[in-house]
């Protein structure tokens, strides 16, 4: 399982990858400056001008720190946990997530 560095705002987390397709394709866009727009009161999201490879299933449950595809072309940070029912790929986990406000946020993901 591949760890990369994410510093979210001021804050330094450690995502692990899951061990599929999507992340090791998401691995060779590192590192990624993004600026993510908040969605729901439980979300942060961008849209990759390129697409991933995707396999999504419903999950059923999200977790407080799962990073997700949406589609083939949408990174989700999701800061609660809470059930759904939409489809996503699992791109990996970030461990100790703060709460996040529901400001839009930077984010930088390096190796």
């Amino acid at each position: 399982m591949d760890i990369v560095k994410i510093k979210i705002n001021d804050d330094e987390y450690e995502l692990k990858l899951s061990n599929n397709e999507t992340a090791k394709e998401f691995l060779k866009l590192l590192p990624l400056n993004i600026d993510m727009q908040e969605l729901n009161g439980n979300e942060k999201y961008y849209y990759l001008d390129d697409t991933l490879p995707s396999n999504p299933q419903n999950i059923g449950k999200i977790e407080k720190g799962d990073v997700m595809l949406y589609g083939d072309d949408c990174i989700v940070i999701f800061y609660k946990t809470f059930n759904t029912a939409y489809s996503y790929t699992k791109i990996g986990h970030i461990d100790g997530l703060n709460e996040l406000s529901s400001e839009n946020i930077t984010v930088l993901i390096t190796e």
